[in-house]
């Protein structure tokens, strides 16, 4: 839940701090609107999340947990996508600046890294949390996968995205998985799918007429989970009687949108683009589950 509100801080707000010019004499205050936006938005983060989430729960020593089987691993997936954007947008941001692709590749793209590890650190120093090897893993993944592309193709071929639909569990545990909607998108993950969506256009030949901004995409979702490793709560439903649930995998494919291949000469809307580039389009797909391949028209 943490490292999903982070990705949209990050990748909502950091972007609006660019501005158009091409004026050389211009990068050495676009470096300081950079690092002055940079730091609040880190502290700032910092200082919501401990509040939200540290604050209720007593400080410890250093303390280590293996969560590697909660929620059919669908929290792994939100650390490496975190991670993934989060590099993305401070390597392109530094890149605006006029820092080096060195720079680019070792302050923007460890950065997710390195400031999921401090979180990872709050964890473990707190008695409510852990630290997960399995989390770090999870995080470097998501971090290698962004610089990776940037040190072999200098552009981001295959993208980590986001999507949402709402899940009927949550009202049965809505302490755990959101009481609003707003809290839901973040806790619930039956109603998380993420996806990796790949530009073949980038792969083809700069003749090719398929178009630039049209991406394939694979998903993976889990549902019917109402607890992290197992559905061991007693719920009722309206006549008294127990409700049990059936925890199972999903996968999908679908068609994408790259926003940021989408031709313009706004700023704002190139600003705009690479915000909403962390969502995957509502799209027919196909989801295999529970051994049956099903049409979604969403």
């Amino acid at each position: 839940m943490k490292r999903i509100f982070i990705a949209i801080l990050v990748c909502c707000f950091l972007p609006l701090t660019t501005f158009p010019s091409d004026s050389l004499s211009i990068y050495k205050r676009r470096k300081v609107t950079l690092g002055v936006s940079t730091l609040a938005l880190t502290g700032g983060s910092l200082a919501y999340l401990h509040q939200a989430w540290f604050a209720q729960y007593n400080t410890s020593r250093l303390h280590f947990f293996n969560d590697n089987d909660e929620w059919l691993q669908m929290d792994k997936c939100g650390h490496a996508f975190t991670n993934y954007q989060v590099s993305r947008v401070m390597m392109g941001a530094m890149d605006w600046a006029g820092y080096s692709t060195k720079k680019q590749l070792l302050l923007g793209g460890l950065s997710g890294f390195t400031y999921m590890t401090a979180i990872e650190v709050m964890d473990g120093l707190s008695d409510g949390w852990g630290f997960s090897w399995g989390d770090m893993g999870a995080n470097a993944l998501g971090t290698g996968l962004a610089i990776g592309q940037k040190l072999l193709w200098k552009e981001q071929r295959v993208q980590l995205k986001f999507s949402f639909y709402a899940s009927p569990y949550a009202k049965y545990r809505p302490n755990v998985l959101g009481e609003e909607m707003y809290m839901q998108v973040l806790k619930d993950y039956n109603a998380q799918i993420y996806w990796l969506s790949i530009n073949p256009s980038s792969f083809m030949n700069q003749e090719t007429k398929f178009p630039k901004w049209i991406n394939l995409a694979i998903g993976y979702g889990a549902n019917g989970m109402i607890g992290g490793r197992n559905n061991n709560f007693e719920i009722q439903d309206s006549n008294g009687g127990n409700l049990t649930f059936n925890r199972y995998r999903q996968g999908y494919f679908s068609l994408d949108v790259d926003f940021t291949r989408i031709k313009t000469r706004s700023q704002f809307l190139k600003t705009v683009f690479s915000c909403i580039n962390i969502i995957k389009i509502p799209f027919p797909n196909l989801e295999l589950s529970e051994g049956k391949l099903r049409f979604n028209y969403y």
